[in-house]
């Protein structure tokens, strides 16, 4: 079995090259792998260019997850498009082989995705999120569409048919396995398919991704609602949890602040995600897409050494 591999890529010079490096050394060598930039500064580019990557472009301005995707799996010349973060790097040489075993069931399996892990840096709090939305037994024909692009394959014969939702600001990948799922396909989980996926977070960076998210999922699912009884008993509720399960682990003296804030801004932006509008301005798009950045030009203006939020 052979696969194409989309990377999705803003200023990942940090990372990308333990990613593309995970790739060389996997089991599965009849790879093609896509670079989808959204504009980098940085050596992103240069670098995926040294493993033989093939590198698509979308200007800046027009960037949205589903967006990019589509750029990307456009260009795939495989029926099986496996989908990556940029910011991931696989744990196992036969990440690929394990990710793409499921397809060999017939052709209702439509997507598989992988166990996620968080580095040793990780907030404590996302690290519990990581144990609880991808354990450690596979299902192969689970009963939800709960997917995550950052670790998953998809038939490109099916995108085809429906591709990623360019205008959602988040949870393009609910969306088609929500769709696919309708058609009667399957959704497969590999939690063989494990990557560790970085993410350094400032709080108010948490707040945005969780923020664009519920905007996402209230197009999904317009029926859905976070009301403040929501807000106060899953943010009291999980803090309790993530501070009994760091003191169960000997790590809650220096655990402890970064659960209180990461709790609160997972769960206030998602309550203000809720009660957005699904327009997404100017101001936003680059609030949800490009904190990072106009941070940096922040400090390099007030002459600050940047900081790296990736």
């Amino acid at each position: 079995m052979n696969c194409s591999i989309v990377i999705r890529a803003y200023n990942e010079e940090k990372h990308i090259g333990r990613l593309l490096e995970g790739i060389k050394q996997q089991t599965l060598k009849d790879v093609e792998i896509i670079l989808v930039d959204s504009g980098s500064t940085d050596a992103t580019v240069s670098i995926a260019e040294s493993f033989g990557a093939r590198i698509v472009r979308i200007p800046s301005a027009e960037f949205t997850f589903g967006r990019s995707l589509n750029f990307g799996v456009r260009e795939a010349t495989r029926e099986f498009v496996v989908i990556a973060s940029a910011h991931v790097y696989p744990v196992y040489p036969d990440w690929l082989e394990s990710l793409l075993r499921p397809f060999a069931a017939g052709e209702r399996v439509a997507l598989t995705y992988g166990k996620q892990r968080g580095p040793e840096s990780a907030k404590f709090s996302e690290q519990q999120i990581f144990h609880q939305w991808y354990p450690d037994v596979s299902n192969l024909n689970q009963p939800t569409a709960f997917c995550n692009n950052a670790n998953a394959a998809i038939r490109k014969s099916l995108w085809e048919k429906n591709p990623y939702d360019e205008t959602l600001t988040g949870l393009e990948d609910l969306a088609w396995s929500k769709w696919a799922k309708e058609q009667g396909c399957k959704i497969a989980y590999v939690a063989e398919a494990e990557i560790v996926h970085i993410h350094n977070e400032t709080p108010r960076g948490v707040f945005n991704r969780y923020r664009r998210e519920a905007m996402a999922f209230k197009r999904i699912y317009p029926e859905a609602h976070f009301n403040i009884y929501d807000f106060m008993r899953l943010t009291i509720t999980n803090i309790f949890s993530d501070l009994w399960h760091a003191a169960r682990e000997h790590v809650l003296l220096r655990n402890i602040a970064s659960i209180f804030w990461f709790r609160f801004m997972q769960f206030y932006g998602t309550r203000m995600g809720h009660r957005e509008t699904s327009l997404v301005t100017p101001q936003l798009r680059e609030t949800f897409y490009y904190a990072r950045e106009r941070k940096r030009k922040e400090e390099k203006d007030r002459g600050v050494e940047p900081i790296r939020y990736d």
